[in-house]
C-alpha cells in the first residue's frame, strides 16, 4: 500500500505530461503550459521533472513584478524625466498619472538642511477614495546619518503625502490600486554646496 502512494504522483505527472505542450493550442500562455516532463519541448522552461536533482523552484514569469508598486522620486530630475514630474490636471486613471501626481507633491528639505545622496524609501497603500490607509513606514534610510536628518527627510515625505491626499483616482485606477502596497524611494540627487 505504501508503494501506490508513492508511485501515484509519477504515475499521474507521466500520464498527462504531454510531449507536443508546446504545440497545444489550450496552453498559449508560457506560464499555463503543462510541463514536458519526457518531451524535449520548450514548455515550461523552468519546470523541474521527477527525475531532477536538487530542489526545484519554477520561475513563472507573471506580467505584473512582484505584486506591489514601485516609484523612485528623484529630488532633481533630469531633463527628459521633467514632464513625469508634472501633475496631470485631469483624474488619476493610470498608475503613470499616479506616479506623476506623487512627484509633484515632492519637496525636499532646504539645501541648507539637507544631505547629498540621501535615500529614504517608505511604505503605505490607498484607499479606493484616494486617501493613504495609514502612516508610511519608513523600510529604508541611507545608514550613518543622524537622527535628525532622517527627521528632517521623514518630515518632508510626511508633507509631501499630505499635500498629495485624497488624490483624486477614477473609480478604476481606486478599485485597482485599493490596499496594493506601494514603495515609495525619495533620492536626494542635488548638488549640495557646504
Amino acid at each position: 500500500m505504501l508503494h501506490v502512494r508513492l508511485l501515484t504522483p509519477i504515475i499521474f505527472v507521466l500520464a498527462f505530461a504531454s510531449p507536443a505542450c508546446a504545440d497545444d493550442p489550450l496552453n498559449a500562455a508560457p506560464f499555463s503550459r503543462q510541463p514536458c516532463v519526457l518531451g524535449e519541448g520548450p514548455c515550461t522552461p523552468s519546470f523541474c521533472g521527477v527525475f531532477n536533482d536538487g530542489p526545484c523552484v519554477p520561475d513563472i514569469p507573471f506580467p505584473y513584478g512582484s505584486g506591489d508598486l514601485r516609484l523612485t522620486i528623484e529630488s532633481a530630475p533630469k531633463g527628459a524625466d521633467a514632464d513625469k514630474y508634472r501633475k496631470p490636471d485631469h483624474d488619476l486613471n493610470t498608475l503613470a498619472d499616479l506616479y506623476a501626481a506623487l512627484r509633484a507633491c515632492w519637496t525636499p528639505p532646504a539645501s541648507d538642511e539637507a544631505r547629498e545622496g540621501m535615500q529614504m524609501s517608505v511604505r503605505f497603500a490607498f484607499k479606493r477614495s484616494g486617501d493613504v490607509i495609514a502612516t508610511p513606514v519608513v523600510t529604508y534610510a541611507t545608514p550613518g546619518v543622524t537622527d535628525e536628518v532622517r527627521g528632517r527627510y521623514r518630515s518632508a515625505i510626511d508633507e509631501a503625502l499630505a499635500r498629495c491626499a485624497p488624490l483624486s483616482l477614477t473609480r478604476a485606477l481606486g478599485n485597482a490600486i485599493a490596499g496594493k502596497p506601494i514603495n515609495i524611494r525619495y533620492v536626494d540627487n542635488r548638488a549640495i554646496a557646504r
